[in-house]
């Protein structure tokens, strides 16, 4: 749903064509193709990992299927001196960032020292708890402002997740501290099984940082050149001092929520064939053809290459050790309560002494 008074971008329609004048940036094209190739990596890997969960080689997953612009587009926005506040959903996004997709398994797989990652080591983990982590973002953010540093945070949130408390509390202190933070919105018309229309009756999400003095503005979630640019502009204007920014990206959710849900009850089928219609790397890949940067052998190259990727990885997935049961009481607390204590040399009694990996 877009809105007059809110700034809208779009580049790439879905059949491919251009609307107006695109950035410089997208003559590049080596970054453009590597938007492309991010994007294939992220479905790739979603497809894979759907399938590992239906074969019980993972408990769960959440599948960012058609949402592969706004991951790749936001994550490659960003310096590697900026930092990720992602939710359970940015796994994509993490891939650009450089996270590992064997360290994405673990921490699948419920594998805690699948957020230790090698690459970004200031990057938060995935968020859980929903909204959670807008709050954090803004924390880390007014840190750097008073150490004088040039990074920028970035956390995103779901458009159900837009009605939590804790998100307007963020907003409300990082337009107050004119924090260097970037809040993105993934809209995708579903809070799990609830639709936009009965989560909020703003016209668009990107207004409600309007009342905190954080500026809006909306993009298509589904155009990756978009959604590149306006993140970059943003990242730039709050590492100059201007402060923090909202951006909801329209988009679809072309599957369901999780591996656990089953959209298929609450969404009408006709209306998801109208989204595919409108999916992110179909109109890339056109205007990649068009621009003569991108042919079939070019395409079945880059396919065979990533899923010999992804099968590397899963399989140092499946051949890590599995951790140790006690793992899970050693790093919530600086000294451990008495009551952990005695749990944790519970576990380690039933399951094998400390170091043994059993």
């Amino acid at each position: 749903m877009a809105d007059e008074k809110i700034p809208y971008t779009q580049y790439l329609q879905a059949d491919g064509s251009v609307v107006g004048n695109l950035p410089e940036f997208a003559e590049d094209q080596e970054l453009v193709l590597a938007l492309y190739r991010h994007m294939n990596r992220a479905r790739r890997f979603d497809t894979k990992a759907v399938a590992m969960q239906r074969t019980g080689r993972l408990p769960t997953f959440p599948p960012a299927l058609g949402q592969e612009a706004f991951h790749v587009g936001f994550a490659s926005a960003m310096s590697a001196d900026d930092i990720l506040f992602p939710t359970y959903r940015d796994g994509p996004a993490q891939m650009v960032r450089g996270v590992q997709l064997e360290e994405l398994l673990l921490f699948t797989a419920g594998d805690e020292r699948g957020s230790d990652f090698q690459v970004p080591r200031c990057d938060f983990p995935q968020a859980i708890p929903i909204a959670t982590q807008t709050a954090h973002a803004v924390g880390a953010a007014y840190a750097m402002k008073l150490r004088g540093e040039k990074s920028v945070a970035v956390t995103t949130i779901g458009d159900g997740g837009s009605s939590k408390g804790d998100f307007y509390e963020a907003m409300n202190f990082a337009g107050v501290w004119q924090a260097p933070v970037i809040f993105l919105i993934n809209n995708n018309g579903w809070a799990i099984s609830t639709p936009r229309d009965r989560q909020s009756a703003a016209p668009t999400l990107a207004q409600k940082g309007d009342a905190v003095g954080v500026p809006g503005q909306q993009v298509d979630g589904n155009d990756v050149l978009a959604v590149y640019h306006v993140v970059s502009e943003a990242i730039a204007a709050a590492r100059s001092g201007k402060g923090p920014a909202l951006i909801e990206a329209l988009t679809h959710r072309l599957t369901d929520h999780s591996t656990a849900d089953d959209a298929s009850r609450y969404r009408d089928a006709d209306l998801l064939s109208e989204q595919w219609k409108e999916e992110p790397m179909i109109r890339l890949r056109t205007y990649l053809s068009n621009q003569g940067w991108w042919g079939k052998e070019d395409e079945e190259s880059m396919l065979t290459e990533l899923d010999q990727e992804i099968e590397r990885a899963v399989e140092n997935f499946e051949a890590s050790d599995a951790p140790e049961a006690a793992a899970m009481f050693d790093y919530m607390y600086a000294e451990l309560p008495a009551d952990l204590m005695a749990q944790r040399a519970e576990v380690i009694a039933a399951h094998g002494h400390e170091g043994d990996g059993s």
